[in-house]
């Protein structure tokens, strides 16, 4: 925690990843390393932070200790995908669903979501379960499917048949034509916890297919089709699963990750802020309540930032202590009264820093984040530091 001297600024580093460039404590150290170019003897303190999406694991190995173990899985597309899972001395495991379902994981050429299937994570969830966890909490996000889950629950014990019994296709198209399912699920008692990073519900104009599935490669016939995929999908599952809630569709946290969220909660299961848990796994509230001034960021801090991700959790809790808020981001296209709203004082971009769009910042930002962090954090010592 902090040292006892009250004589120096306080300055407390939280950011999540810069997806696709830098981990988030890559992202603190960069920040950290400018801001001691400028003021050595202010007192920095990192707390990485993770919603749920990749880089979960990596956060609560830090904060809570316990044993990795390597499990191998599959990605959206079959292909062998190296997973892992975090088991910790209270019988709860934990792990990640971009590990297996990340959109990093496919080519843009790849992305299509009527096709990519969460099977790969329920090789991870199943080898949880195998390894005695009476928990398992899963992070969603950063998804490259749209399938409800449908993949992951094949190897839990339960497939999604057809009107003739058959086994249906792996991908979110298929499920159009879902009509059963066959087998229960092979939970061994244990819970499921969804660390979502949004609120969205399964279906409709705010649900999984019509918010996320154009970032994985559905134009607009593919959303419409989707939606009434995953509307059919929330039918059988309700009717199916004994442990399943009516209103499937409507519930927040459903449509995270494709709507892996759903799969969870039709297994009896519950979704929990991402942000919120690992926030105190990490002890974030103490480090808040002493610091002077809160750094936090993420890669594109936009309007899908301030529904349950890292900036939206750290910039709230730090108004409700009077405390200044900072975003660093590659991109910033979030406005600046949304933003003062939600308790951000000030945004600043590595896009914005290298020039602007115009003169190639977006490509510079890709390519030497650390480089534009640790200038920015130095521009904010000159600015903040007391």
């Amino acid at each position: 925690m902090w040292p006892a001297t009250l004589l120096r600024m306080r300055v407390l580093l939280c950011p999540d990843k810069f997806a696709g460039t830098l981990s988030a404590p890559d992202v603190a150290a960069a920040v950290a390393d400018g801001w001691r170019d400028v003021a050595p003897g202010d007192d920095l303190l990192a707390r990485p932070l993770a919603d749920g999406g990749p880089g979960f694991v990596d956060v609560l190995a830090g904060a809570l200790g316990g044993r990795r173990v390597p499990v191998p899985t599959v990605d959206p597309l079959g292909r062998p995908a190296a997973g892992e899972i975090l088991l910790t001395d209270d019988g709860t495991a934990y792990l990640e669903s971009a590990q297996a379902c990340g959109l990093h994981l496919l080519t843009a050429a790849e992305r299509d979501p009527k096709a990519t299937t969460s099977y790969g994570l329920g090789l991870l969830v199943a080898a949880a379960v195998e390894a005695g966890a009476r928990t398992v909490v899963v992070g969603l996000g950063g998804s490259a499917t749209n399938d409800g889950g449908a993949g992951m629950l094949v190897p839990l014990g339960v497939t999604p048949l057809d009107g003739a019994g058959r086994a249906l296709p792996y991908g979110g198209a298929a499920l159009a034509d879902v009509a059963a399912l066959d087998g229960e699920p092979r939970l061994r008692g244990a819970t499921l916890v969804a660390a979502t990073d949004v609120d969205n519900p399964l279906l409709g104009l705010h649900g999984a297919s019509s918010v996320f599935g154009p970032q994985k490669g559905a134009d607009r016939a593919d959303v419409l089709l989707l939606d009434a995929a995953l509307t059919r999908w929330a039918e059988v599952l309700t009717e199916r699963l004994p442990g399943c809630p009516s209103g499937l569709g409507a519930l927040p946290g459903g449509g995270a990750a494709g709507g892996l969220g759903a799969a969870v909660l039709a297994l009896g299961g519950r979704c929990e802020s991402g942000i919120g848990l690992v926030t105190r796994a990490v002890g974030l509230d103490a480090a808040l309540d002493a610091a002077d001034l809160v750094i936090t960021g993420e890669g594109s801090f936009d309007h899908q930032s301030l529904r349950g991700k890292v900036v939206a959790g750290v910039a709230g809790a730090a108004r409700d202590r009077g405390v200044p808020c900072v975003v660093l981001a590659g991109r910033v296209s979030t406005g600046r009264r949304e933003a003062a709203a939600a308790g951000v004082t000030e945004a600043h971009s590595l896009v914005e820093h290298f020039g602007g769009e115009e003169h190639g910042g977006v490509d510079a930002a890709m390519a030497r984040p650390a480089e534009g962090l640790r200038a920015l954090g130095a521009r904010l010592a000159r600015q903040w530091s007391r």
